[in-house]
C-alpha cells in the first residue's frame, strides 16, 4: 500500500503541479439577482387599498349627492363619475397631470414585467399577455380615486386624497427599500423606472394638504375670472403709434436670438393651455424618461458584459474572419476593448441627443399649440386646415380628442427609438470612418474614395459656381426697382453646354434631398402638430389628423369668449328681483307700462348685442337661417324635403314678421350682415 502511494506521488505531482505554477487571479462570477419578495406584500396591499378606495368612493358619492340636493343642482357641481372636466381651462391641472403620469409610469413597466397583475405570482407564459391586457384597465381603476378626490372640490375629498396618496407613497418607498435590486433586465431598472411614480405621489402628498388648507374653490369654469380677463385683453385698446425701434429692421443678432426664443414656452397671464394639452405634455416628458431608461438598460449592460469577456481568444476569432489587427495578441485585446468602449460612447451620445431633440420638439409644440388655438379662436381656419372647414364636433373629432394623450405618448416613444438608432449609425460613421482614421493615419477608406473621385467634385463645384456667378453678373439686369433677363443668347448657349454637367449636379442634389427629408422626418417624428406629408396630403397623416380633429372639438367647446358670454348669461338668469325681471321682459318683448318706443329700442339693442356676440360662434352655424335655407334647397334638389329645415324656416319667418321697427340707437342686424 505504501509502495503504490509512493509510485503515484510523482504522477500526481506532474499532473497537477502545472495548475499552481503560474496562478492567475480568479475573475469574480457574474452577480445573480434572485427574485425578491418585499415585506409589504403586493397582493395584500392591493386588496386592502382597493377596499379602502371603494369605501371612500361611496362616502364621496353620498356627500356629493347631498351637496347637489342642498344647492338645487346648481352649476359647477360634479360627481364621482366626472372626475375631471377636460374642457375646463381653469381646472386644477397639477393633480390631473400627476395622476396621468402615475398611471403611465406604472403601465410602462408592464412591458417587461413577468407578473403584470399583483394578484398572480409566477404568471404562466401562456396567459401573460392576457394579464397585461387586464392590467391596462386595472391600474387606471386603482388610481381613479386620487383623481376623484382632487376634482370634487370638497374638504372630505382632499382628506381622503391625502390618505390615499400617503398610503401609496409609503408602501412604494417601503417596497423599493426592501427590494432595491430585481432580476428584470438590469438590477436597478425597477427602482429607476419607479422614480416618476414616486415624484407624482410625492406631489400629491403635498398638494392635497395644501388644497385642504386653502379650502374648496368656488370660481370653477364659468364662474372663473379667467374668461372675462381673456375678453378684456382682446378688447383692450392697442396703441396705434409704432415706435421707431419697432419700425426699424431687426439686426442680425436679434434675428438669431429669435430662433431659440421660438423654442421656449413662456406662460402668458391671459392664456392657458387646455387641460388635455397640459396632460399630454407632461405624459410626453414621462414617456421620454421611460424610453431613455429602457434604451439604456437594454444595451449598456450587455456592452459591459462583452467588454469584461474580451481576452486573447478574440485574436483567433478575428483571424477566422480574415481580420488581423496586430501580431501581438495583447495589442489586439487592447484595440478591441477600446473599440467596444467607443461603441458604448457612441450609443450613449445618440441616446442623449435623441432625448434633447425630443424635449426641444416638445417645447416647440407647446409654442405652436398656443399659436394655433389663438388663431382658431379668431376664426383663422384656413391657415391651419388648408380649407374652410366648420369648427364643430364630429364622430371622428371626439374619437381623436379622447385618444390624443395616449397617441402622442406612443409616437414619442417610437420616435425616440428610431432617432437613437439613426443617430447611433451617424456617430459610428463619424468616429470609425473619419475621426479614428485621421488620428491613427490608417484605414482612411472614405478619404481614399474621395481622393479618387476628386475630378468629379471639382467639376461639380466649378459648374455650380459658374452658373451662380453668370446669373448674378451677366444674365440679370436691374433697372431702378425692376429686374429682367439680359444676354439671352449667351444664356441659352450656356444652358445647352452645361446640360450633361447639370445631370451630375442633379444626382447629387437628389441624394442630398433624400438625406435631408429622412433626417427632418426622423427629428420631427414625435410631433403631431405638424404633418410629415405634403400640404395637399396632410389629411393622410394619422398623427396630424388626430391633432386637427382635437383642435376642432377643443375650440368649439372651450372658446374663452363663448364661455365668458355664457357665464354672463347665467349670471343674468340667476339674478332675482325687479331688475332681473325687467331685463328678461325686455329681451322677450313683453310689453310694459311705459313708452313703446323705449321698450322696442331696448329689445332691438339686446338682440343686436346677442347677434354681435355669437356671429362667429362655430357651434351655432347649423342653426342660422342661411345655412338651413341652403340645406332645404339641397334636400329639395335631391327630392328629400327636410322637415327640420322646414320647421326652422317657418319659425324664422314668424320671427321676422314679428320683428319690430329698428331703433336709431342701435345698428340693425340686417345692415351689419350686409
Amino acid at each position: 500500500m505504501n509502495q503504490s502511494k509512493t509510485e503515484l506521488e510523482p504522477l500526481y505531482y506532474y499532473e497537477y503541479s502545472d495548475w499552481y505554477s503560474d496562478p492567475e487571479p480568479t475573475k469574480p462570477p457574474r452577480e445573480v439577482i434572485l427574485p425578491c419578495d418585499p415585506t409589504a406584500d403586493e397582493r395584500y396591499f392591493h386588496i386592502c387599498i382597493l377596499s379602502i378606495s371603494f369605501v371612500m368612493m361611496l362616502i364621496l358619492a353620498a356627500l356629493t349627492r347631498k351637496n347637489k340636493l342642498c344647492q338645487g343642482f346648481a352649476r359647477g357641481s360634479s360627481s364621482i363619475f366626472s372626475p375631471a372636466n377636460f374642457l375646463d381651462q381653469t381646472q386644477q391641472k397639477g393633480l390631473v397631470m400627476a395622476v396621468f403620469g402615475l398611471v403611465f409610469s406604472k403601465l410602462a413597466m408592464l412591458v417587461i414585467s413577468p407578473d403584470p397583475l399583483p394578484f398572480i405570482k409566477d404568471t404562466p407564459v401562456s396567459i401573460r399577455e392576457y394579464m397585461k391586457i387586464i392590467a391596462i384597465f386595472y391600474y387606471p381603476v386603482l388610481y381613479y380615486p386620487l383623481l376623484v378626490c382632487g376634482t370634487l372640490q370638497c374638504s372630505a375629498g382632499y382628506v381622503f386624497g391625502a390618505l390615499l396618496s400617503f398610503t401609496h407613497f409609503g408602501v412604494l418607498v417601503w417596497q423599493k427599500f426592501d427590494c432595491a435590486k430585481t432580476p428584470e433586465i438590469y438590477k436597478y431598472y425597477a427602482l429607476l423606472a419607479s422614480l416618476p411614480q414616486l415624484a407624482c405621489l410625492a406631489y400629491l402628498c403635498v398638494q392635497f394638504p395644501v388644497l385642504f388648507v386653502k379650502g374648496p374653490k368656488t370660481d370653477e369654469d364659468l364662474d372663473s375670472s379667467y374668461y372675462t380677463d381673456y375678453v378684456k385683453s382682446l378688447l383692450k385698446k392697442k396703441s396705434s403709434s409704432v415706435s421707431s425701434s419697432e419700425a426699424d429692421k431687426p439686426s442680425l443678432v436679434e434675428r438669431i436670438l429669435e430662433v431659440p426664443k421660438s423654442y421656449i414656452y413662456l406662460p402668458e397671464k391671459v392664456f392657458q393651455l387646455p387641460l388635455k394639452l397640459a396632460v399630454s405634455s407632461f405624459v410626453t416628458c414621462v414617456a421620454i424618461y421611460q424610453t431613455a431608461l429602457l434604451l439604456v438598460v437594454l444595451v449598456v449592460p450587455t456592452l459591459h458584459i462583452v467588454h469584461a469577456g474580451i481576452d486573447e481568444n478574440i485574436a483567433f476569432l478575428l483571424l477566422g474572419f480574415g481580420i488581423v489587427l496586430s501580431d501581438d495578441r495583447m495589442e489586439v485585446v487592447r484595440i478591441v476593448t477600446f473599440y467596444t468602449w467607443l461603441l458604448e460612447v457612441c450609443y450613449l451620445c445618440a441616446m442623449t441627443l435623441s432625448c434633447l431633440v425630443s424635449l426641444v420638439m416638445l417645447m416647440r409644440s407647446m409654442v405652436l399649440h398656443r399659436t394655433n388655438l389663438k388663431g382658431l379662436y379668431k376664426g383663422d381656419v384656413y391657415k391651419k386646415f388648408n380649407s374652410q372647414k366648420t369648427i364643430s364636433p364630429s364622430r371622428s373629432g371626439v374619437f381623436c380628442w379622447m385618444g390624443l394623450t395616449g397617441y402622442q405618448a406612443a409616437i414619442v416613444c417610437l420616435g425616440m427609438a428610431i432617432q437613437t438608432l439613426v443617430f447611433f449609425i451617424c456617430f459610428l460613421f463619424l468616429v470609425f470612418l473619419i475621426i479614428i482614421p485621421i488620428f491613427y493615419g490608417r484605414n482612411i477608406i472614405v478619404f481614399e474614395v474621395a481622393g479618387k473621385t476628386w475630378p468629379v467634385w471639382v467639376t461639380v463645384i466649378l459648374v455650380t459656381v459658374l452658373q451662380h456667378v453668370t446669373a448674378k453678373i451677366f444674365f440679370v439686369k436691374k433697372d431702378t426697382a425692376t429686374t429682367d433677363l439680359n444676354n439671352r443668347e449667351s444664356l441659352f448657349l450656356l444652358t445647352y453646354l452645361l446640360f450633361v454637367a447639370n445631370i451630375v449636379v442633379g444626382l447629387i442634389a437628389a441624394i442630398w434631398r433624400m438625406m435631408i427629408t429622412a433626417l427632418y422626418n426622423i427629428i420631427h417624428f414625435g410631433r403631431i402638430d405638424i404633418s410629415l406629408l405634403h400640404r395637399t396630403a396632410e389629411s393622410h397623416d394619422p398623427a396630424y389628423r388626430y391633432y386637427t380633429q382635437f383642435l376642432k372639438v377643443e375650440v368649439s367647446q372651450s372658446h374663452p369668449v363663448l364661455k365668458a358670454f355664457c357665464g354672463l348669461l347665467l349670471d343674468m338668469k340667476v339674478e332675482t328681483g325687479r331688475a332681473g325681471q325687467k331685463i328678461r321682459d325686455a329681451e322677450e318683448g313683453v310689453q310694459e307700462n311705459g313708452s313703446n318706443k323705449a321698450t322696442s329700442s331696448r329689445r332691438v339693442c339686446a338682440r343686436w348685442q346677442l347677434m354681435y356676440t355669437l356671429v362667429n360662434n362655430p357651434s351655432l352655424l347649423g342653426s342660422r337661417k342661411h345655412f338651413q335655407t341652403l340645406q332645404k334647397s339641397e334636400s329639395v334638389r335631391n327630392g328629400t324635403p327636410n322637415r327640420s329645415s322646414k320647421k326652422s324656416s317657418q319659425a324664422e319667418a314668424v320671427k321676422t314678421e314679428a320683428e319690430p321697427v329698428q331703433s336709431s340707437e342701435c345698428p340693425s342686424s340686417q345692415d351689419k350682415t350686409e
